[in-house]
């Protein structure tokens, strides 16, 4: 019987480390380009596409290159892992999910949001009223 307790003990702290260590892989903080250089850990960071800058889509390595700025507008290119997200070019702002090295960000994962079309005038609702 003890060794029935014993081993199911074991199984359930293994479970709970595992648990724990899964969460704290997945918990990702937002923060800007300067501290995720500094951190060298994967961060996401909130910002917007620099339009005039150039971006591509290099064929070979299957990467998409852009220049993102941050809310402190720091400017840094982009190296994105597979093609332009959906709706990339209307996007209102991006977040990109990542790690900072040798001068660009490298992002897993790039987010788009969108403007959304429920979205009107505030002063024809003024009007209204």
């Amino acid at each position: 019987m003890k060794l029935k307790v014993i081993i199911g003990s074991i199984i359930i702290v293994a479970f709970v480390v595992f648990g724990a260590v899964s969460f704290m892989n997945s918990n990702v903080e937002y923060t800007d380009f300067a501290k995720a250089e500094k951190l060298g850990k994967k961060v996401q960071v909130k910002g917007a596409w620099l339009r005039d800058k150039e971006s591509q889509f290099d064929a070979k390595t299957g990467q998409f290159i852009f220049y993102m700025k941050d809310d402190n507008n720091k400017q840094v290119r982009v190296v994105l892992e597979g093609g332009k997200p959906n709706n990339f070019e209307i996007a209102t702002s991006i977040v990109a999910k990542g790690r900072y090295k040798d001068g660009a960000f490298y992002a897993s994962e790039v987010l788009t949001k969108c403007p959304s079309k429920y979205e009107g005038d505030a002063s024809a609702v003024k009007k209204t009223l």
